[in-house]
């Protein structure tokens, strides 16, 4: 693993790099008062698919700019974004206003932010939502009318937290957003 500092604006983060060298790279942001830890089994999968993975050690702070900017300091043009809780909000936010930088969005537990009437646009990129034990699925399902392109709800029961409870069914979704088949 290759930990990485990022100057964005006054803020340094601590990025963790990881991962074959891969076309596919997956940036995955957690929730506040999670730290990258949080998809260390995630990544151990995605690794096995051949997938690079970013995480950020805080999503505190960010927002769309400052995202852009961490992964213009990493030199990332074109990747796959999956996040959760708060780092799932940043994501949708990121996701439905930066045209033609991310290929896909993968979510834990969080909607479309304009499911709670939020002030975000429609997604145009393939999405899934992992519902865990935090989100109801109508909710989960109702961000399908604000996403304009592949859209998928997939639950797993029982869980606490996506990333840490059920890292298999998330990294299996982000592997599949990753895939052009």
């Amino acid at each position: 693993m290759e930990l990485t500092e990022v100057s964005v604006g006054q803020v340094s983060y601590n990025v963790r790099v990881d991962g074959p060298e891969s076309a596919h790279i997956v940036v995955l942001l957690p929730g506040s008062g999670e730290d990258a830890t949080v998809f260390d089994a995630v990544c151990e999968r995605l690794h096995g698919s051949d997938l690079r993975t970013v995480v950020p050690d805080t999503v505190d702070g960010l927002d769309v700019a400052g995202l852009l900017a961490l992964l213009d300091g990493l030199g990332l043009t074109y990747v796959n974004l999956a996040g959760n809780r708060e780092g799932a909000e940043l994501a949708w936010q990121a996701a439905t206003r930066t045209f033609g930088r991310f290929k896909s969005l993968v979510v834990a537990d969080t909607p479309h932010p304009a499911v709670a009437g939020g002030d975000c646009p429609a997604l145009e990129i393939p999405a899934t939502i992992v519902v865990g034990g935090a989100l109801a699925r109508a909710d989960a399902e109702a961000s399908g009318r604000r996403c304009y392109s592949d859209f998928r709800v997939v639950e797993v029961d029982g869980v606490e937290s996506v990333p840490r409870d059920a890292p298999a069914a998330f990294a299996t979704e982000i592997s599949l957003r990753t895939s052009m088949w």
